[in-house]
Formats: C-alpha cells, sequence, structure tokens
C-alpha cells in the first residue's frame, strides 16, 4: 500500500525565536516555505543516495531473495456433518483466488501503475522524484497522490519485511527492492502484487476482489471496474465501495483522471467510464442497469440450512481456539449434528410456536449421553431477525474453558430461570448423602427456612408450592413426581446449599459457581437455589441430564468430532472420547428412577412417549411463569426444551388456549413431538435397576441444612413457621391425581389444607 504524507504542525518549542515570519498577503509565508523547503530538499537528496548506497552494501541486489513471509492469512473455517456435508463456513477474508498472469487485464495493470507508480516501468525499486516529492508536498501541507513507495516496494513491505515503521526495516526495503527487481521481470512484480493486494471486504487479490465486488472473473473486468479496484489500494476499508460508495467514486474518477493524464486512456474511454458511476446493487436491479452504472454487488454469504447449530460450532471453536484460528486458520471442522434429528427438532419448535408471534420463542437441544455429542440444536425461531442464540447461555460470571471439561458457550443473550427441572441435582446430592426416595418429609403449603434474613415473607424466605395446598406428609419420590416446592425446600437444607450447588455445577451447569454463591460472588443463595433460582441454558440443562441417563459418566457436550488446521495437524478428536465420572452408578439410577415418575404420573404426564420404563424428566416452571422448561431423557437421547419470550421475563399467559404456561405443557408436548419420532425403530431400553445407596453417616433435624443425612421419616409439618411441630395421628400420604392433557388448563388441586402466612406473596417457584 501506498506511503502517504501528511501535514504535521509543528510545536511551539520547535519555531524560530520570534515564531514564523507573517505577512498579511501571505507572499513571506510562501517565500519562507520555499526556501526552507528546498534547504531540506538539498540536504536530504545526499541522505537518501547514501541511504540507499548503503542498503545496497547491506543487501546486495545479486543475492538470492530470502523465503517470503506469510501474510494475513484468508482461509476459509469450514464446517461439516459427519458425512463430510458442508453445514457452513467462517472466515474473516475471502479466500485468495489464484489468477494467471495472462488473466489480467491490460486496463487493471494501466490503473494500478497510474495511481499507484506511474515510473514503474523506469525506476529500479526507488523512485527518488517520488520521495523528494512527497517530502515537498508535506513541507507545503498538502498532500502527494502517490507517496513515496513503489510498487516493487510496498510488494517487498508485504511478502519480506512486514510493515512494521523502523529504520531498519525501511533500509532493509531498500535493499530487498532493489534485489526483486533485478531477479524478476516488471511484469512479474506488478503480476504478484495484484495477485495479492488487499481491497477491502475481505478480498485479498484482485481475482478475489472481482469476485466480491462484481461476481465476475478478473479478466472481465471493464475499464471502470479495475479503476475501482486500483482505488482501492490506498485505503480499502474505509474507501471500499458498499460501506462508503461516495469515497470510492472519487478515488474511481481520480484514477481515471490519472490514467488520461499518463495517456493510458483516451478521451472517449474516460468520457465513457466516468459516466458510469458506482451503484451498490440490490436484489431488484436489473443486470441492464450495468450499462449505465459500475455495479457492485452484496456479498454472497454461505448460508447455513442449519444456522442456529452453525453458530454453536462457531461459539464453541471461538472459546477454546480464539478468533484469529477460528477466522483466518482455515481449519476443517467436522461436527457431531445428526440432520435428521436436527429437522425433527425443528420441526417440533416451528409446530409449537405455529400460530403466535415473537417475541415469545423456544430452544431445544438434544444431547447423546454416550458420547456427549449434540445431535441437534434450535436456538429459537428466526435465527436471521436475531443474532442471540437462547440454547446458549452467558457466560460473564462463567470460569474459561477447562480442557476435558463442561464449558460454558455464550450465546450473546442472558440465561433462563429452571424452575423445577432444577430439583433433580438436589435429589441426586441427597442420595450421594445416603438420603433414600423414600424419605418422607412433611409437605405443607408453606415452608419458612429456619435464620432467613428476620425469617420474613417479604425477604423471601417462605417458599410456597406452585398451587397453594398442602400435601399432607410425602416421600421424596412423590414430592419429586408432584414437584412439591416445600419437601424440596427442606431437602436442599438437609444436604447443603454450596453442595447442592457444586453438584449442579460438576453434572455440566457451568453458569453457577460451585460455591453456592450468586454471580457477584458475594451473595449466597437460599433455599430457593433448588426451585431455580439461579440461570442457566438449554444446553447445559440436556448436558446435565444426560450425566443421569449415562449412569453417572459424564462425557461434556460438544458440537466437534474432530477439527483439523490448514496443515493437517489434528487439533481435537472425539471421535474416541473417554468419559468421566461425576457421580456413582447407584446414584444416577436412583435419580432416574425418582423422574420415571414425573412422565408416568406426575407433572410431565405430557411428554409420554410410551417408554415408561426408559424415559425420565422434570418440569420446571419459573416464578411468575416467564419460563417454562422441560427436560427429559432415555438412555439414548437426553433433551432440553425451553419456552419463554426472549426480550423479557414477560409471563406466559394465554398462549394458545393456555391461561397459564407450565413446564408440563408446551414444553413437555414439544419433548414429546421431538422425542417420539427421534426415537421411532429404536427399542424401549428400561433404565437399570436402581441399586441401594449408601448409608447417611449421621442424622438431622430436618431444615437444620447441616449436608449430612437425615432419618428415613420426619414429622408432619402443619404449619408454615414450625417445621419441628408434632405429628398428629395417622395423617395421611396425599397424592394427586395425574395432569390431564396440556391442551386443558393444568389440573387445580382441592382447598388448601393450611393457610398461607400473613403478609407478602411468598416466593413461589412453579413446577
Amino acid at each position: 500500500m501506498a506511503l502517504t504524507t501528511r501535514s504535521t504542525q509543528v510545536p511551539p518549542s520547535q519555531r524560530p525565536p520570534g515564531g514564523w515570519p507573517v505577512s498579511d498577503s501571505g507572499a513571506s509565508n510562501t517565500l519562507w516555505r520555499l526556501t526552507v523547503g528546498a534547504l531540506v530538499v538539498g540536504l536530504l537528496t545526499p541522505v537518501l543516495v547514501s541511504v540507499f548506497l548503503f542498503a545496497m552494501l547491506y543487501d546486495p541486489p545479486g543475492g538470492d531473495l530470502p523465503t517470503p513471509q506469510q501474510g494475513i492469512d484468508s482461509r476459509i473455517t469450514r464446517i461439516y456433518d459427519a458425512a463430510g456435508n458442508q453445514l457452513g463456513n467462517l472466515h474473516r477474508f475471502d479466500t485468495h483466488i489464484q489468477v494467471n498472469r495472462t488473466d489480467i487485464p491490460q486496463n487493471l495493470k494501466d490503473a494500478v501503475v497510474a495511481i499507484e507508480d506511474k515510473r514503474f516501468y523506469s525506476h529500479s525499486g526507488l523512485d527518488f522524484q517520488a520521495l523528494l516529492r512527497a517530502l515537498w508536498a508535506d513541507l507545503q501541507g498538502g498532500s502527494y497522490e502517490q507517496g513515496g513507495s513503489t510498487i516493487t516496494q510496498q510488494y517487498v513491505k508485504r511478502n519480506y519485511t512486514g510493515p512494521k515503521r523502523t529504520l531498519s526495516r525501511k533500509i532493509r526495503e531498500a535493499a530487498l527492492a532493489g534485489r526483486v527487481e533485478n531477479k524478476l521481470s516488471k511484469d512479474e512484480i506488478l503480476y504478484r502484487y495484484v495477485s495479492d493486494v488487499y481491497l477491502g471486504g475481505g478480498a485479498y487479490g484482485v481475482g478475489a476482489a472481482a469476485e466480491n465486488y462484481f461476481r465476475k472473473p478478473v479478466n472481465e473486468l471493464t475499464l471502470s471496474e479495475a479503476a475501482t479496484l486500483a482505488g482501492l489500494i490506498r485505503k480499502p476499508s474505509s474507501e471500499e465501495p458498499r460501506s462508503n460508495t461516495g469515497g470510492a467514486e472519487i478515488r474511481r474518477e481520480t484514477v481515471l483522471k490519472a490514467m488520461l493524464d499518463q495517456g493510458r486512456i483516451n478521451d472517449a474511454e474516460y468520457s465513457d467510464a466516468m459516466s458510469k458511476r458506482l451503484r451498490v446493487a440490490s436484489a431488484t436491479t436489473s443486470p441492464s442497469a450495468a450499462a449505465t452504472a459500475t455495479l457492485v454487488y452484496p456479498p454472497e454469504e454461505v448460508q447455513s440450512q442449519y444456522p442456529y447449530f452453525v453458530d454453536y460450532v462457531r461459539r464453541y471453536l471461538i472459546a477454546k481456539y480464539g478468533e484469529d484460528e477460528v477466522y483466518e486458520g482455515g481449519l476443517k471442522v467436522e461436527t457431531t449434528i445428526d440432520e435428521r434429528l436436527q429437522g425433527l427438532a425443528e420441526s417440533a419448535v416451528s409446530n409449537t410456536l405455529q400460530g403466535t408471534s415473537a417475541p415469545l420463542d423456544m430452544a431445544l437441544v438434544s444431547v447423546e449421553p454416550s458420547t456427549g455429542f449434540v445431535k441437534a440444536l434450535v436456538g429459537g425461531r428466526d435465527f436471521t431477525q436475531s443474532q442471540v442464540n437462547l440454547a446458549l447461555g452467558n457466560c460473564s460470571a462463567a470460569p474459561k474453558f477447562v480442557e476435558g471439561g463442561p464449558v460454558c458457550i455464550d450465546g450473546g443473550g442472558s440465561g433462563r430461570q429452571p424452575g423445577s427441572s432444577f430439583k433433580p441435582f438436589t435429589l441426586a446430592k441427597a442420595f450421594e448423602e445416603g438420603i433414600t426416595p423414600d424419605k418422607v418429609y412433611s409437605a405443607p403449603a408453606y415452608f419458612t427456612q429456619p435464620n432467613c434474613r428476620g425469617n420474613s415473607a417479604a425477604a423471601g424466605c417462605t417458599i410456597g408450592n406452585a398451587e397453594p395446598s398442602g400435601f399432607g406428609a410425602l416421600p421424596i419420590r412423590e414430592a419429586t413426581a408432584y414437584s412439591v416446592n416445600t419437601v424440596f425446600a427442606q431437602l436442599v437444607l438437609d444436604v447443603g446449599i454450596p453442595e447442592t450447588a457444586e453438584m449442579a455445577h460438576r453434572l455440566g451447569i457451568t453458569m453457577l459457581r460451585p460455591d453456592g454463591k450468586k454471580a457477584d460472588g458475594k451473595t449466597p443463595f437460599q433455599a430457593q437455589l433448588t426451585l431455580g433460582e439461579p440461570e442457566v441454558s438449554p444446553l447445559d440443562m440436556a448436558a446435565a441430564y444426560s450425566v443421569f441417563a449415562n449412569r453417572g459418566l459424564q462425557f461434556p457436550a460438544t458440537p466437534v468430532l474432530k477439527v483439523t488446521d490448514a496443515h493437517g495437524k489434528v487439533l481435537e478428536d472425539d471421535t474416541s472420547r473417554s468419559g468421566h465420572r461425576a457421580i456413582q452408578e447407584v446414584i444416577a439410577d436412583n435419580v432416574n428412577d425418582v423422574l420415571k415418575g414425573v412422565i408416568s404420573h406426575g407433572t410431565g404426564v405430557a411428554a409420554d412417549i410410551g417408554r415408561p420404563e426408559g424415559s425420565a424428566g422434570k418440569t420446571g416452571t419459573a416464578e411468575t411463569f416467564s419460563d417454562a422448561w422441560f427436560v427429559g431423557y432415555t438412555q439414548k437421547l437426553a433433551t432440553s426444551v425451553w419456552m419463554g419470550h426472549s426480550d423479557s421475563q414477560e409471563p406466559l399467559r394465554d398462549i394458545k388456549g393456555v391461561g397459564e404456561v407450565f413446564g408440563g405443557t408446551f414444553p413437555a408436548m414439544t419433548w414429546k413431538d421431538y422425542m417420539g419420532r427421534a426415537l421411532e425403530g429404536q427399542p424401549d431400553t428400561p433404565f437399570p435397576p436402581p441399586g441401594e445407596l449408601p448409608r447417611a453417616s449421621t442424622t438431622t433435624t430436618p431444615g437444620s441444612g447441616t449436608g449430612s443425612g437425615a432419618p428415613e421419616t420426619v414429622p408432619y409439618n402443619p404449619g408454615p413457621y414450625d417445621p419441628t411441630a408434632t405429628t398428629p395421628p395417622d395423617v395421611p400420604v396425599v397424592t394427586r391425581p395425574p395432569r390431564p392433557a396440556f391442551s386443558v388448563p393444568p389440573y387445580k388441586p382441592p382447598v388448601p389444607t393450611t393457610a398461607p402466612p400473613s403478609g407478602p406473596v411468598p416466593t413461589t417457584l412453579k413446577p
């Protein structure tokens, strides 16, 4: 690229005593500049000659040329499915399009020489006249169009010395320019230069630029198009014709005028080209418009059939390898997508959203438990309308990529509250502590956490069930099936809030700190943790549940089978992965056994796919109905479904005939739609029967929150404030009939057995 000069204001400390001479007429100023300029030029001429002679001695022209440096690489990262079909590509710059010397039209060569180095065919690599003229223009406070560098110097800078502005680099550049002129013909130098020079819009070389801007091969360029490309060499980014059509037009006209003045085109050619001003074409532009304008076309992009999945791959690669490697490294990426499952996922989401409009949205992620391979991912209703991928989370407070472990993938938006679909993590921790599924807890309508910020409902210390009803006493198994909040509030205090957070993080909830504190790193969670107060992502939820499906063996979620760099080096190979044991088999087996009941007779009956012994899951509904979930799995697939508003926490109410959207309605229905078809033809494989859990080492009073085990039964709690109240005789265990299908309003239980506490409405997260 030509070096241009600019005026420099002399600081007061360097001005002559009394200041610069001034005159009202300006004649004295001009005379002063001419005098100083003549002196400086006279002094610098021998200096320049000396530098040139020193350069010749330092690096004589007869030597061999060094190995060219690799310039800014424009290789494309290509993304494929397992069958080798290209899904999309990632690149910051277009590829070089190789052209032959005979492909370069004369009008393009003339245009480049006219604007960049008009004495190219007469100098020997350095143009002293141009250097002095650039210096003189600087002293005059003006500018010199061509600057001081020759085409040969620009070629040397790009291929041998680099752009760093140092004296040693300039000396070596001068020496190598002479050597290049000695070794290569003028035509070869010009050919190599235009084949590689950056021309904006991501195009390196005239071959790529011709295709990029004009959608034609370089040998078909018109005079006007050739002048446009030549004009971009000086400022390829700021004067790129799509973003700055006016600036590019001025440069085009400047090149044409230079060509006319130098006798490279005649008056008729000049007038014809000048009349064809630059114009950015649109989808409706007629091809006949090219007769009266120089049409610049929008960039042609490879549009993926599965944009959300490709976006996930992109974000994963950047998190692991960095942007430069992804956009410039020419990676070959083989992915885990199953196009049949991806199509089914998109169909299921589309079916549910049919008849609704944005910002109501839905995301779905499906993971293969035995490998961690993400088989399908849908991040919203329309990727073209928003670049936010709702299947992914927000990783501002999450750890960086850890080799071999789960990694938080930021989707550009935020996480979402999982509601009661978080409860299985509390289950897993309880089972790890030796608490069994048949342990009985009191199940009042409301429960107040002991020692909770003043013990007030207003402070969020009182937790209520989604439907304001008590259930007498319930074993954990049934409290999970019916998603009884007050039981889980006691359970999480028994096993420990930090311990439960650590379990969730261990299983793959990357957005959650493992120490039980919120994103600020200071405020601890309370019992609401188990009810889904932390924000999560659909990807993490599917990945975490896949550990249950795989009997405690964890394969971190990945969209990648294999990554190979441009030199053939394998950077990542997940085709034969080794899993990590996150929890014991017996823990996972017991979780699976309990979560089967959610689908068979609990809050998730709308997700029943006819596999009673081989499917499990959990509903989740955030406070105020802002987010609704169903996360479920078989041994073959773990799938999460989220529904909510993409741009707010607006409640999900009055949607397609459903007054309040629970996780057991649309999300469970969507899960059934997808999983039922995804598993067609697959055997109904039951989960292994659960073994005996390790026994707890100690016993505690329910609600103590010590993190140690508790007795098999606990006293019944008739009121919201006294979890240790005496058990009345013959308290029945209340069970709830199955919920009806999702298309009718959710089941409402009978009149509450206990009255709510006085004061503000308590914290209540839905099943």
